[in-house]
């Protein structure tokens, strides 16, 4: 079992407090991670601020750009692997967001896995891309996907889409990685079918080992009908870690931390239909041995890591001291395999 982090790039004011993290804070969580023994550090994506966190906060939040700071956390760290938790794909232009993949995979020695989504906040790309309000990401998400793919690997590239389109693209240096990973982040049926017909790992949300189960079964048969090795999809999990000693205490901590409000701003999208008790039971709340036995529920259901992970806190230290308690009790309990 894998399992990593998800440093706070852009969770200020979603699953954190405005203000959270400095950008050398963000580096020092993800060095301290490669050093506690986590596999993985994944920095999340937002252009502009949310409706609902402006609502929220009157100061806005610092998002950083997670593609430049995974490139300083590169130079600062040696073996955890850099990833994206989430990308919003169609809020990206591919030919340069080609470009910038295979520069940060070059800069780290091959350590970048790509995750993308169509973004869980509608109002937030419609924002940052108005001549393409109307368009479907649905669409956008495959057509990103297949111009990063002819970006990667063709030696020149031409892509004629209904949103992307570029002509006779040379785009060198091509990634370390061939291919470099990506994987099909969302909970949705699109999700589901991008990564088993495109993708080389799905990565849903707070979900619960049943639906990882379920959903392996699903890109399993869309893998087989693309003519792809299901064997070769990997499948993970970003969740919401709070460890404390009592299940109350790990309950209480959440209710009063700003993940309360992250979850409510989805639940007409991604938590539609969860309610606390569920998303409670489904996340890695609770003591460390209740924690442990989530982990190993997942990995009967075919789980292989825990990627971008969200540690419940109201402060920078809070989040390390969740990291340091998950790493003394979960990470040894579930060694990955050679």
């Amino acid at each position: 079992m894998k399992f990593g982090v998800d440093v706070p790039t852009c969770l200020a004011g979603m699953a954190y407090p405005v203000p959270f993290a400095t950008a050398d804070e963000v580096v020092r969580i993800a060095v301290e991670a490669e050093q506690l023994g986590y596999h993985e550090v994944s920095g999340n994506d937002h252009l502009s601020t949310q409706r609902f966190v402006r609502e929220a906060w009157p100061q806005p939040p610092d998002y950083f750009e997670p593609l430049m700071m995974l490139a300083t956390i590169a130079a600062k760290t040696s073996a955890v692997r850099l990833g994206t938790g989430i990308l919003v794909l169609p809020m990206r232009e591919p030919v340069l967001l080609a470009k910038q993949v295979a520069t940060l995979d070059h800069i780290s020695g091959g350590r970048v896995t790509l995750a993308v989504a169509a973004g869980g906040y509608r109002d937030e790309f419609e924002s940052v891309a108005p001549d393409l309000a109307d368009a479907s990401r649905i669409d956008l998400m495959a057509e990103g996907i297949e111009s990063l793919r002819e970006l990667f690997e063709k030696p020149r590239s031409t892509y004629e889409g209904k949103y992307r389109r570029f002509i006779d693209v040379e785009s060198y240096p091509k990634p370390v990685q061939d291919p470099l990973p990506i994987f099909s982040g969302g909970n949705g049926k699109g999700a589901l079918q991008r990564a088993g017909e495109r993708c080389e790992g799905w990565l849903p949300a707070k979900i619960g080992p049943a639906e990882i189960a379920a959903g392996r079964a699903t890109v399993s048969s869309y893998a087989r009908a693309a003519g792809r090795d299901p064997a070769a999809i990997t499948i993970g999990l970003q969740s919401v870690v709070c460890i404390a000693d009592t299940t109350q205490e790990a309950r209480d901590r959440l209710e009063r931390s700003t993940f309360d409000l992250f979850r409510r701003s989805l639940k007409d999208t991604m938590m539609k239909g969860v309610d606390l008790d569920k998303y409670l039971a489904d996340n890695l709340i609770g003591t460390p041995d209740e924690v442990c036995a989530k982990v190993a529920a997942f990995e009967e259901a075919g789980l292989e890591g825990f990627f971008a992970t969200l540690f419940v806190a109201n402060t920078v230290n809070e989040m390390l001291e969740q990291m340091r308690l998950f790493a003394r009790f979960v990470l040894p309990a579930f060694p990955d395999a050679p």
